[in-house]
């Protein structure tokens, strides 16, 4: 068995550009808005399976449109998460909200949070995988909502077409032994343009603390992406390409594992200080 030890990477995606703007310009939430929370504790022996799946979309039109009108927006978050076991001891503890009133600057439409620890029984092993998918689109969009500059022109309150597309995932493959904790966020729904878009996604990896190994057993992985594209105006360039940003950020980790740690984190917005 070899030791492996992963030191922790951030990486970090900040769009921000002087007015006229590219960048998200988000719907705000329908009169009618729910919360939804799901919390898990299990203590097990044995056989486990779960599954959970959250698919919301918003738009500032209607959802059946094929085409941005002038102002429409639209956003999605797309999660899932799956784990099982054909034997071993499972603790888990994990909670999922989802909130789609507007939210504010570090509040979240989207939060989930988990801790696994477990340990294999003869030959026994666990495997989960974990995703969450933003999208954002829309057309230009004139409005007295878009925070600008102090020093932009009055007539200047513009915020051109965009389409953007974030994706974090992590991965547990035959793992025998270990600790691990995952942490994911989004933001998609504000009231105005003074709130940008926002997905934040943590995955740490340690080795279970009750087997006095010292080490992870297993296999993890890690992938973040995100496909940006960005108009400038709203004149003849409104829908047209001026800007493209493409990233992906993939790791693999297998054997006996110290310690692995991910962190990806994201925002797009006309303010996103």
């Amino acid at each position: 068995m070899f030791w492996i030890r992963i030191a922790v990477v951030a990486i970090m995606a900040l769009f921000l550009a002087a007015i006229p703007i590219g960048a998200d310009f988000l719907p705000g939430a329908v009169p009618e808005n729910q919360q939804i929370s799901i919390t898990t504790l299990i203590d097990s022996i044995g056989f486990v399976s779960t599954d959970t799946t959250f698919d919301w979309t918003i738009s500032s039109g209607i959802l059946g449109d094929r085409i941005f009108g002038p102002n429409e927006t639209m956003a999605s978050l797309l999660y899932r998460d799956s784990l099982m076991t054909n034997g071993g001891h499972l603790l888990l503890s994990s909670s999922v909200d989802l909130d789609t009133r507007n939210q504010t600057k570090g509040l979240y439409n989207f939060k989930t949070d988990k801790v696994v620890t477990y340990e294999s029984i003869e030959g026994s092993h666990l495997v989960a995988d974990e995703s969450l998918v933003m999208s954002t689109g829309g057309n230009y969009t004139d409005s007295d909502n878009i925070g600008r500059c102090v020093f932009a022109s009055g007539s200047s309150a513009t915020a051109p077409a965009f389409c953007n597309t974030v994706r974090a995932r992590s991965s547990l493959i035959n793992v025998n032994s270990a600790q691990y904790s995952t942490s994911a966020k989004a933001r998609v729904v504000a009231a105005d343009g003074s709130v940008p878009s926002a997905l934040s996604y943590q995955v740490t990896l340690t080795p279970n603390p009750a087997s006095g190994l010292g080490y992870a057993v297993g296999t993890v992985t890690t992938e973040f992406s995100a496909d940006i594209m960005e108009a400038r105006g709203t004149g003849a360039s409104w829908n047209r390409t001026s800007v493209t940003n493409t990233m992906k950020d993939k790791a693999k980790v297998s054997g006996g594992i110290i310690q692995f740690s991910k962190a990806f984190d994201y925002q797009s917005g006309l303010s996103i200080t």
